[in-house]
Parts: C-alpha cells; structure tokens; sequence
C-alpha cells in the first residue's frame, strides 16, 4: 500500500525497486534544503528513530500539498507532518507523527465515485479492526474522514516482503513461510455479520471478460461450471471466504514480532483461494513457492480446487489488462535514449513489462488448462 503506489490500486506498479524513502516503513531520508521547504520539528516515537525530513510548500505542488495537511490536520490536530511518501493523480501519502506515535496519512486526490468508494471502504475495514482485531496485525486507526477521504494510521515497523508487484527473485523460505502462515490466518477468520461486503462479482466480472475479449467461449462456459457447482457446494466452501483482496508481498511487512498487513480496501468475501490466487500469480519467479500455494489451495478438496481456479484465471486476466496497458503507455513514451546504460544487462521499463507480460499469458495458458481438467472431472 505505502511503497510503490498508493492504497488504491493504480496500474501499474513500478516494476523496479524503490530507493531509500519509497514507503513509509522505510526510514525517510533527508531531502536538501530548497527554498520553500518546511523543515518539521523531528519527535521521537517508541517504535523507531527520529523522523527527518522536509516538505516543499513552494509552487503549485506545494500548494496542493497545504491543502493536503490542512485535510489531515483538521481530522488529526496533531498530525506533524514530515515527508511525501508518495505523490501521484489520485492521492499523496505523508509521514509525521502525532504525539510520541508516527503515523501515515493519506488523501484521495482523484474524488470519481469508484476511487472514493475504495478509499471509503478501506476507511470501514479500519473502523471494523477497532472493536473486532483480526488474528493479524494491522495497523491501528487513529482518525478518519470518509466524507473528504483521509485516513491516519500508526505506522508500523517491518520490511516490505517484496518491494515490487511482481517480484524479480524468489523470496526467502522463510518470508514465504510468514506470509502464507498469516494469510492462512486471515482466511481462517470469521468477522462479526455485517461488517464487510463481497466486493467481487463472478458472474458479472467473468462476463465483462468474455465481452472484452479476454475469455474465450470456451473460458465462459468452463468458468460458469465451476461457479455453479461452487454454489451448491455445501458447508464452509459454500458460503465463502474472508480474504484481504490484494494480498501482494509489498502490502506485507516482516517484523520480529510477526507479520503485519496494510492496504485493507479490498477486505471482504471471496470465493475460498481469492488471496492464494494472487500470491501465486506474482510470485511467477518462485516455483517452489507457487507449488505450496497449490498445494494449500487445494488442500480441502475439489470446491477449494475449482474455487482456487475460477481466482487464478480472474487475477491473471486483470494483471494482463493491467500491463498491456503500461506496454501500450511505453511505447508512446520510451525510455530516453541512454537510459539505463549504467546498469549492465539493465532493460527498459517497456522490455521488462513485456517480458512480465509474456510469462502472464503463460501462466493463463497453464490456468485454463486446469480449468478445462476441473470441469472434466465434474
């Protein structure tokens, strides 16, 4: 959520890692001093060093980013603020503190009915952890706006599992292990009735799909099959799944004390294997680890099975509309000649999404496969 874009998810990610101050739980770094920069008084928190930093209040950004912590401040009085974490279209992300407790604010930008509804939703999983604590830790709410969208948490201490959407390396057994052990844990849960929502619909998302081209005939049916017997399955695979909704490794901090999730917006009722299915899909250089993904996806027999693939085939279609996208964008606007040069072996943006692109169709490839092998052996 806070490392390489903003809560909502906007395509792409960036697809290399961030340097030092990329998120709010990396350490800020000092930016020099420029004229029109406010340099805050630096608190000490319990939980980490001094913040350092400074804000550029000059220009038009700057006089955006009043209006940002004017917003925050006036839900939060005591928010300092000390660093942009993160500035795009649709939101900026700050450091600071209040009190003795660093935290993170956020403020949507872009107020269109389908981001505010995100950012609202996120703001109500907050709300809902206060009196109902998940068997994860999470962030703790401080203040909230849903009306004018700004959200204040705790930041919390720990190293993102995974800087990038789509990791370039296998992580660490020993980070796979942790993340898959609290996801499990997240999914085990069963919230108080009411409290979420199911933010995904099947039948209408596989449709639009299969209206945009994305899905064959073949797909269509095949899909439709799976969800039918999935909805007269009976028991816990029947009624659904509590999932985080957009459980990549950079929404996941590894700390001494255990694992903690961010970026809640998605939160709700899944088919069983929706956070399993996103995990195996970015994980695409990990083959040991997508194999125990499987394995746990399919753990409980055939309705976790056809439930792990129906998600499968709609997170890997999402990815690939999400980066043909960005190939598309690239191509209008190439790396400059020379870019990139220092690094030896070092492609541009457009080579490595293409690149990603290509293992995504693959993997749909090997998805619908097992698809069509799910609906053979109903």
């Amino acid at each position: 959520m806070y490392t390489a874009s903003s809560s909502v998810t906007a395509p792409p990610r960036p697809l290399r890692p961030l340097g030092a101050g990329g998120g709010p739980y990396l350490t800020p770094h000092a930016a020099p001093s420029v004229p029109g920069t406010v340099r805050p008084r630096r608190p000490a928190g319990p939980g980490g060093p001094a913040l350092s930093g400074r804000l550029d209040l000059s220009g038009p950004q700057g006089a955006q980013l009043r209006m940002v912590i004017a917003s925050v401040q006036r839900i939060c009085p005591e928010f300092n603020p000390v660093q942009v974490l993160r500035r795009s279209g649709r939101s900026v992300l700050l450091v600071g503190s209040t009190g003795r407790t660093t935290a993170v604010a956020k403020c949507l930008l872009d107020h269109s009915p389908a981001w505010s509804e995100r950012f609202r939703h996120e703001i109500a999983a907050y709300r809902a952890f206060v009196r109902h604590r998940p068997p994860v830790r999470v962030p703790r709410l401080i203040a909230a706006d849903p009306e004018n969208c700004t959200l204040v948490i705790e930041r919390m201490p720990g190293r993102v599992a995974a800087l990038t959407r789509h990791p370039s390396e296998a992580p660490p057994r020993a980070d796979v292990r942790a993340v898959l052990g609290a996801i499990s844990r997240v999914n085990e849960w069963r919230p108080a009735p009411g409290l979420f929502d199911a933010p995904l619909d099947y039948a209408s998302r596989i449709s639009r799909y299969h209206e945009l081209g994305l899905f064959t005939d073949r797909d269509l049916g095949d899909l439709q099959k799976l969800l039918h017997g999935l909805a007269h399955a009976g028991g816990r695979q029947g009624m659904g799944q509590f999932c985080h909704g957009d459980a990549l490794l950079s929404n996941i901090l590894l700390s001494p004390t255990g694992p903690v999730l961010v970026d809640w917006e998605h939160a709700g009722w899944y088919l069983p294997g929706y956070d399993l299915a996103t995990l195996w899909t970015v994980l695409g250089d990990a083959p040991a680890a997508r194999r125990q993904i499987s394995q746990l996806a399919q753990a409980k027999g055939p309705a976790a099975r056809d439930a792990f693939l129906v998600n499968l085939m709609l997170v890997l279609t999402r990815e690939i509309r999400t980066y043909e996208t960005a190939v598309q964008r690239a191509m209008r606007d190439p790396m400059p000649p020379g870019a990139g040069q220092d690094r030896p072996g070092a492609l541009s943006s457009s080579e490595e999404q293409r690149l990603l692109l290509r293992r995504l169709h693959d993997d749909c490839a090997m998805a619908r496969r097992a698809v069509r092998a799910a609906v053979g052996t109903r």
